[in-house]
């Protein structure tokens, strides 16, 4: 610990320690008092992870473990914090969330995507060579409660579930874990994410906006990266639609059926019964194949989940609602077994200080009844993305174009529809002297597609993205010559 870290964890445990938590009823935050456990965990020492099985040798410190967020209730989410590889007190913060709702942060973002320890097999991890810890320090959050390993012992919260209690929780999160890394409270911060999380991340970056006028509340961040976004419900859904027939995955007649019955800015689409079937249509035929990668194959071992199992999930669609269906899976759905079958070993759950070791905590990479039990989302975070640019935080999105399920159409419509200026038009951009994608510069927003890349992106192209990332880090285009 440096020394002025350890100066601020002094000068906390001989005054009143304080946790924001929000007023119900309301989006504004007070400082309440809390336990005195929590006085000692200034640097986050107890979250310290030394002995993950078979975790390859390196030279930077993580921490897993709990942050609550309503002491009343029990609620708490939990984290897994990897520092910077090299020179962390020099690199900036980001939170990683991934979507669903319902699905983990870890499962998916840090042990298949970007985090230094990927799971390989049924029986443990290996090192990834383009971790995004390469060029910041990274936190990755399960949430909401459901998710994970992240729970609460009041059995009400779970009804509650929806974007803004998902949201105010992550919030409530990040002054909370600051309490135990206060080094990192004034550090910047940046968060990013993909499918889902393309609600949560506005959401939550809009909430540290408007109470960043408290000084005693401020979090210093300074940007949002977003992949295969889900944006605008409308533009969402028509762009699925339009890209399943143009990449050959329903008929013409169906489309046209589609394009007839269906107004995707009415609630009451779902009622049309032309409509309703034809959308049908569409997820039948995505059944045979992998929605967020259709040029790759999909996982038939015992890891996965069967076709019909997913068809299933991806069809629990309310008709009184807009929201996109879910469907589980990903790049390589065999890696969800083995996620699952890692994250459920007592060894393992007790290096990542969620159970003593004996006993054994239910963790699955997707909460299946997340998504009927959400109780809001909102149709559309654009008017949220209006703020954000007029406050001046540098916006990138970014979409893996052989993804179906928030394909690159969807993202193309939904960033239309904020009428931007172009400031520098659309035009290839390059890694390795090779072709990722292209990309184009608006007033306040950066738009980039990855060329050949499904739903996850980093899967496909981790040294594409890691560069892309370093390229958003630094505020500078990626590079647009060979």
């Amino acid at each position: 610990m440096d020394f002025v870290s350890k100066v601020i964890l002094f000068a906390l445990s001989v005054t009143a320690l304080f946790i924001v938590e929000p007023v119900l009823g309301n989006r504004y935050w007070k400082w309440s008092t809390t336990t005195t456990e929590i006085l000692t965990s200034g640097s986050g020492n107890e979250d310290l992870v030394t002995d993950l099985p078979g975790q390859p040798q390196v030279n930077f410190r993580h921490y897993a473990g709990y942050v609550k967020v309503n002491e009343s209730h029990e609620r708490a989410l939990f984290y897994w914090f990897y520092e910077a590889a090299s020179n962390p007190d020099q690199k900036p913060l980001v939170l990683w969330l991934n979507g669903g709702p319902g699905c983990s942060s870890v499962g998916y973002g840090a042990t298949q995507e970007i985090g230094p320890f990927l799971v390989s097999d049924s029986n443990g991890i290996k090192l990834n060579s383009f971790s995004w810890n390469l060029e910041a320090n990274m936190l990755f959050l399960e949430s909401p409660i459901g998710v994970g390993f992240s729970y609460s012992n009041t059995s009400s919260d779970y009804k509650n579930l929806g974007d803004d209690f998902a949201a105010d929780d992550a919030y409530t999160f990040l002054h909370n874990w600051f309490l135990k890394f206060p080094s990192y409270r004034t550090r910047t911060f940046y968060i990013a994410g993909e499918s889902y999380a393309g609600k949560y991340i506005p959401e939550l970056a809009e909430i540290i906006y408007d109470n960043n006028r408290d000084p005693s509340l401020r979090i210093e961040l300074k940007g949002i990266m977003l992949g295969n976004p889900e944006t605008s419900d409308a533009d969402d859904w028509r762009g699925l639609v339009d890209y399943a027939w143009s990449h050959a995955v329903i008929s013409d007649e169906t489309h046209k059926t589609i394009t007839d019955n269906c107004d995707f800015n009415s609630n009451t689409t779902w009622s049309n019964q032309a409509c309703n079937k034809s959308v049908n249509e569409v997820f039948e035929q995505y059944k045979e194949i992998d929605i967020y990668s259709l040029y790759t194959s999909v996982c038939l071992g015992d890891s996965a989940s069967s076709p019909n199992d997913l068809l299933q999930a991806m069809m629990k669609r309310s008709t009184s609602t807009t929201m996109m269906p879910r469907i589980m899976g990903g790049y390589d759905p065999c890696l969800d077994g083995y996620a699952k079958a890692f994250y459920n070993r007592k060894d393992v759950q007790k290096a990542l200080h969620v159970s003593n070791g004996l006993e054994l905590k239910n963790w699955s990479i997707c909460n299946y009844t997340m998504f009927e039990k959400w109780s809001y989302t909102k149709s559309s975070v654009l008017p949220i993305y209006k703020k954000l640019i007029a406050g001046g935080l540098r916006i990138w999105v970014y979409s893996g174009d052989t993804d179906g399920r928030v394909p690159v159409l969807s993202t193309r419509y939904s960033l239309n529809s904020l009428g931007l200026k172009i400031t520098k038009p659309w035009r290839p951009w390059y890694h390795q002297k090779q072709v990722s994608g292209w990309v184009q510069e608006y007033e306040g927003l950066t738009f980039a597609t990855f060329r050949g890349a499904g739903h996850a992106v980093p899967c496909f192209k981790p040294d594409n993205t890691l560069a892309f990332f370093a390229a958003f880090l630094q505020g500078v285009p990626p590079p647009s010559t060979r």
